[in-house]
């Protein structure tokens, strides 16, 4: 069998094909992360970000091949999780750009879409490392190309891309010296490996074996959100803007040359009709959400770019009054209170631990993502926090690497009101928001909260969830590890050792104090005693105390 035009159903067969073989796969990914720490989830992230962009796909199967790529980048993009995660959405944003006004496809059409995505991902990564999916991604890239020009059968095409993906992947260890002292190749590589195998196989018309999935299912992730009533939190009398308004304006080509869209200039515009104003947009559709007094203005100006679609106007007033029923009315008249205005500015973080969210909360934080190692929050997880704070200026503190990059994507969804302040860990979050000062401007509060970042040192405490060497440090599975700054510096049978040992290789006679946040696996008694310690070892230091309640790392160390 050949395939000389691939089209949009069999595309969509693909990506789905590909999204299932990721998601039978994740524990296999998730145990190449590099540091052999309990939350290695690469392959989570694929999964959860792969999986929302096949659900998009699977809404909205369209013979013409663009329009389901246009569907597949869409999801994908609201739902990237972790640097993978948004690699791989910028991947097929790039791919979907490519084809997005052709029904079919060539075999150099898709070489040439592959190749597009590859330039579109390196672009999102302010600096790129060599040994990664992103080189995984380029060399089958560029691989396609060179074969394209004599073959036409689409499949013999996979085959290669496939062939020349896993040889890549197998050289990621002699560009990431890490990878190959600690025996591995990189993961998010080995991820998009298996959706290209996915691929491969829907177009050669076979099923891949399947494998236990671990974790939750993005269904079960997204049935398990809760939705509190927007009707239930307003005075009427103090509504400004009554309709809650959505739809979508499908780009006509007649009137965009006459007005050039810019989804900068579209969502300024539409903030002068009302507030809770959310945009996204891609080359096709534009999508808004807003709040509106007088919806038919908002529509009148949507038309402006093309066609609407998906329309949907709600009267909240209305709502309102049919939601309170007479046994009710004593009860909302005690707890609806008036609608808050915009605050001057807010603070979105990510925490994992109810103790760490309270004292991110009691630092002057407005809203707390519940998230971190093994989870990573998704775009539109960190878009709707910035909705919440309901603020003019935000401010999103990450405190995870991992991260960085889906907070910055949901502050380009929102618009130059948002700012990351790319926090790496707790510690350096912390430092950050005690940085803030209310008093100046966007741009100097950046700057003061990005060089506080640097002026705190992070020390944890996990322990070993295989066998490695690292840096010449032998660890055995299950023995506990101190890292120092994101590099393992010791290891342990006990973890009141291991403890010890780090805070001795980090503190200085320049330190003043260490804060210890401790988490689930940490008793009252072992806190106690490592306290003590500190308080004999280094006498001029000042010891604080939280219960952190983290799960995976047994402690938190920070030290100014």
């Amino acid at each position: 069998m050949t395939i000389t035009k691939l089209d949009g159903k069999r595309f969509a067969q693909m990506v789905i094909q590909g999204a299932e073989n990721l998601a039978n796969n994740v524990k296999m990914v998730d145990a190449l992360n590099v540091f052999p720490v309990p939350d290695g989830d690469t392959g989570t992230n694929m999964n959860l970000s792969i999986s929302s962009g096949a659900k998009e796909v699977k809404n909205n199967v369209n013979p013409h091949i663009g329009k389901v790529g246009s569907s597949l980048a869409k999801g994908l993009l609201m739902g990237a999780r972790g640097n993978s995660g948004v690699i791989l959405s910028q991947l097929f944003r790039g791919f979907s750009k490519s084809i997005e006004q052709k029904e079919t496809i060539t075999s150099e059409e898709f070489a040439v879409a592959l190749q597009a995505g590859v330039e579109t991902a390196y672009k999102a990564v302010m600096k790129p490392v060599e040994g990664t999916i992103l080189t995984v991604a380029k060399d089958a890239a560029k691989h396609a190309l060179t074969v394209a020009k004599n073959e036409t059968d689409i499949i013999a095409l996979m085959e290669e891309v496939l062939k020349e993906a896993k040889a890549s992947l197998s050289r990621t260890p002699d560009l990431l010296p890490v990878l190959k002292e600690v025996g591995v190749v990189d993961s998010g590589g080995q991820g998009l490996v298996i959706v290209y195998e996915g691929f491969l196989a829907e177009l050669k018309g076979e099923k891949l074996p399947e494998a236990s999935v671990t974790g939750p299912s993005m269904t079960e992730l997204v049935s398990a959100e809760h939705h509190k009533s927007v009707q239930s939190n307003i005075d009427i009398s103090a509504l400004e803007f009554g309709y809650c308004t959505e739809f979508m304006v499908r780009f006509e080509d007649e009137k965009t040359s006459l007005n050039p869209f810019s989804e900068e200039s579209f969502r300024e515009d539409l903030s002068k009709h009302g507030d809770s104003l959310l945009v996204v947009a891609d080359d096709e559709i534009v999508k808004v959400h807003i709040h509106a007094e007088y919806p038919g203005e908002v529509l009148t100006y949507g038309q402006k770019y093309g066609s609407l679609i998906n329309l949907k106007i709600e009267n909240m007033r209305q709502q309102h009054s049919n939601i309170l029923s007479e046994d009710e009315k004593h009860e909302q008249a005690v707890a609806v209170a008036p609608k808050k205005q915009k605050a001057e500015y807010g603070i979105v973080t990510v925490a994992m631990g109810s103790g760490i969210a309270e004292l991110f909360t009691s630092l002057g934080a407005g809203a707390v993502i519940e998230g971190g190692q093994t989870m990573n929050p998704s775009t539109e997880d960190i878009v709707k926090a910035i909705e919440e704070v309901n603020a003019k200026k935000v401010y999103i503190l990450p405190n995870n690497s991992n991260i960085i990059m889906a907070a910055e994507q949901a502050a380009s969804v929102i618009g130059d009101d948002v700012v990351v302040i790319p926090s790496k860990t707790v510690p350096q979050g912390m430092a950050a928001l005690l940085a803030f000062n209310p008093s100046i401007d966007q741009n100097q509060n950046s700057e003061q909260m990005k060089e506080a970042l640097g002026n705190v040192k992070t020390g944890q405490v996990t322990y070993a969830v295989r066998d490695t060497t690292i840096d010449g440090l032998e660890i055995e599975k299950d023995n506990f590890m101190g890292i120092a700054n994101g590099k393992i510096v010791v290891t342990a049978k006990e973890q009141l050792q291991v403890a010890k040992d780090l805070l001795a290789t980090m503190i200085t006679e320049d330190d003043e104090i260490i804060t210890i946040i401790h988490g689930e696996d940490a008793s009252e008694v072992e806190v106690d005693e490592l306290a003590q310690y500190i308080e004999e070892k280094f006498e001029d230091v000042e010891v604080e105390i939280h219960n952190g309640n983290q799960p995976l790392y047994s402690y938190i160390f920070s030290i100014e």
